[in-house]
């Protein structure tokens, strides 16, 4: 480049500054300590992608003269593409044309420059209206895939589809290899779905590796992931609280795998968004599912102890009989029962409470009756009866259930009263020619353990005598003191009510045991069955 002069040199640089101002993006590095033409030729190559070209201008005799070639002063050149359109910038047998015309030397070094200035410029613009475009179009793809991916989560209300839809669609979206979604559980997230590898099965929210992830810090390694190399994750929050983490892997590249960048992170953010409000509507119906489930049980269960309860009371010669049961809940666990034997000649009178209340207390007391049912009537009341049925509690009941039993006998014509207590609250006789009696205490309860055994106990009901059996939920009803109804309290109310109706002795027993509890809530089935011998008549 020989256009001369200190003047020409000045102008040249300026118009190489501004060459390299346009080529930002293609200008690693200013060269430092180079001639003039090879920064010429080396950004020339920057800017057209032609690393193997010559630069040559026209002698003033006409002859070529090459004033700069590739070498190792410009090794490193980026690859772009090739200035074309308007204003072509191009190498033709080794000269450099601009718009189809060889450069002339007398304005060769001014004109050249000013023509790369422009055609970088150029390179420039349309690299970015590129850019933009390819960006812009991703952004489509992406907003129509997260638009497809929305209709699908909002459409499924089956809660494992769901976080399974939600895993695979975020792995997809970012072309991650790997994937976790973890839900939380107890102040922890608990790992629920995984792809592509193992993933650590619970995570501390304290942590620093979970509250970076929940951060949506990108992490080069990662426990959550072991063996991944780039891990991104972000919290699915319902109302601004953390319900689960949604955690990817190793982003597909050309190269193998690489990070991931912030438009994966803005892309996971919009998914966990949606993700976050369709796993809310689909723990909604599935809690509305549960409840509808259990109702039905309930209703079944409550349909079944209406069937073994008794519907109403025999007429006994020379006895009156009556029975009373308030469940704490919509099923109870308190059983009673009276039934004949030998024709009428005897009576059994059973009164029984299963541990714990709802459906699975319903079915025990359901076992319980079935098998009094069949067994009083083949076994006399003793200990073989109380060994057969703790034999089938136990094979018919969870290992924390079991049945406390108070069943009799009772000789009507004598008024022998023979019973077996299986840990439950001891019968009461009130006897009419004054005093109040404690029936004797009982063994273990049905279905606690195996090989036990129960004594049977006898006592006679006197004319005008009255019996009560009773659940724990009346003497051990709770008032706002903390103190309980109690047994004394029971007893006092059946002496000085022991002539009265029976229907009005359970009403009392109620209101009072119900003025007793005050505000609280009844806490335990309340169930009541009374006997009286008629009295003599003079």
């Amino acid at each position: 480049m020989n256009a001369g002069g200190p003047t020409s040199t000045a102008a040249n640089r300026r118009a190489l500054d501004d060459l390299e101002e346009a080529l930002l993006a293609l200008a690693r590095r200013e060269p430092q300590g180079r001639q003039l033409t090879e920064q010429l030729l080396a950004l020339l190559d920057r800017a057209t992608g032609s690393g193997g070209a010559a630069l040559y201008l026209k002698s003033d005799r006409g002859f070529r003269r090459e004033i700069a070639t590739p070498g190792s002063a410009h090794e490193e050149l980026l690859t772009v593409a090739p200035v074309d359109g308007p204003g072509q910038l191009t190498f033709c047998g080794g000269l450099v044309r601009w718009n189809g015309a060889t450069v002339e030397p007398g304005v060769a070094t001014p004109a050249l420059l000013l023509a790369l200035v422009t055609a970088a410029r150029e390179l420039v613009l349309r690299g970015q209206l590129k850019r933009q475009d390819f960006e812009a179009k991703s952004r489509g793809v992406q907003l129509e895939a997260l638009y497809d991916v929305g209709l699908a989560i909002a459409s499924t209300l089956d809660f494992e589809r769901l976080c399974e839809e939600i895993l695979m669609r975020a792995v997809s979206l970012s072309d991650a290899r790997r994937g976790a979604l973890y839900l939380m559980q107890s102040g922890r997230f608990d790992l629920h779905r995984v792809f592509g590898g193992d993933a650590q099965a619970r995570l501390d929210p304290q942590e620093d590796e979970t509250r970076e992830l929940l951060a949506g810090v990108s992490r080069p390694t990662c426990c959550v992931l072991p063996g991944a190399l780039h891990v991104l994750g972000v919290p699915i929050a319902v109302d601004g609280l953390p319900k689960g983490l949604l955690v990817i892997g190793d982003k597909e590249s050309r190269q193998g795998v690489g990070p991931f960048s912030p438009a994966d992170r803005r892309t996971l953010d919009l998914l966990a968004n949606q993700a976050a409000i369709a796993l809310e509507n689909a723990d909604l119906h599935r809690q509305a599912l549960e409840k509808e489930r259990l109702e039905r049980e309930i209703e079944l269960a409550s349909e079944i102890q209406r069937q073994i309860l008794p519907k109403g009371t025999p007429e006994i010669a020379g006895y009156e009989l009556a029975g009373w049961n308030r469940p704490a809940k919509h099923i109870g666990g308190d059983y009673y029962d009276f039934f004949p034997f030998d024709k009428g000649r005897s009576w059994g009178l059973v009164l029984g409470d299963v541990s714990g209340k709802g459906v699975p207390a319903a079915l025990l007391v359901s076992t319980l009756h079935s098998a009094l049912r069949l067994l009083l009537d083949r076994l006399e009341l003793g200990s073989d009866l109380f060994s057969r049925l703790n034999d089938h509690i136990l094979a018919s009941s969870a290992a924390n259930k079991f049945i406390t039993l108070l069943a009799a006998r009772l000789d009507t014509a004598t008024g022998v009263l023979h019973y077996l207590n299986a840990g439950h609250n001891p019968g009461i006789i009130v006897h009419c020619r004054g005093g109040v009696e404690q029936m004797g205490p009982g063994g273990l309860p049905l279905g606690l353990l195996p090989g036990v055994s129960c004594r049977t106990e006898q006592a006679t009901i006197e004319p005008g005598d009255l019996l009560c059996f009773y659940s724990d939920g009346i003497t051990e009803a709770v008032g706002p003191d903390d103190v309980e109804f109690g047994f004394d309290r029971l007893a006092d109310l059946l002496a000085d009510a022991c002539e009265a109706p029976l229907g009005d002795i359970i009403r009392r027993i109620d209101l009072e045991v119900s003025a007793h509890a005050g505000t609280l809530p009844q806490g335990d089935d309340q169930t009541v069955l009374l006997l009286r011998r008629s009295a003599l008549t003079s």
